[in-house]
Formats: structure tokens, sequence, C-alpha cells
């Protein structure tokens, strides 16, 4: 199990442990943490779990893929931080990531 931080647009942090190998929408999906939906289920279609992940761990992430490039082009609020948490695997590595949470999806 991983240590990871949600924090919601007003600030509320809820701090989850992530199963290693899960998707960090998965883990957000599981613990219920708001603004994290996945309604496809992670399938990069839908970035309804588009979230910011800032920081040091940012650089342990993967590159952004063609197709969650793409499905980012299509949300409100767009920044250098934004990702998909679909296309985020949970491991070790990732232990105290922060994850913030856009207004708009909530």
């Amino acid at each position: 199990m991983t240590k990871i931080t949600f924090i919601e647009f007003n600030g509320t942090e809820r701090s989850v442990d992530a199963e290693n190998g899960q998707s960090l929408m998965r883990s957000a999906v599981d613990n219920l943490v708001p603004g994290i939906d996945g309604d496809c289920g992670g399938a990069c279609a839908c970035a309804t779990c588009h979230c910011y992940i800032e920081g040091p761990l940012a650089g342990k992430l993967p590159e952004i893929g063609e197709a969650e490039r793409s499905m980012l082009e299509m949300v409100e609020g767009v920044t250098a931080a934004s990702r998909l948490a679909c296309q985020i695997t949970v491991s070790g590595d990732l232990e105290g990531l922060v994850v913030r949470t856009p207004q708009s999806q909530h």
C-alpha cells in the first residue's frame, strides 16, 4: 500500500492507502474521494478523473501519452500539472504523492 493525499479545491485533505498496481483513479473512487469520478472506468475516455499533480513526485510519473493528452485538451482548467488519474499506476515510488482535484469537478 502507498499513502496518497488528495486535496479538494477547498483545501479538504483526505489521505488514502492506495493499492500498488492499481490506477490512481481506482484508488480515489474506491476511497470515495470527491472530484474523481472515473465515469469511463479508466479507459481514458472521459476526463472525469482530471487532477493536478505537483511537487517532486510529479517527476516520477510516466510521460503523458497521446490519448491522455487528447482528453486533457477537452478539459477546463488544464495546467502543466494536469493529469488523468486513470493513467497513473500506483507504486511504492509514489509514497506521499499529493493530488489536487479541480473545482470544476465538484
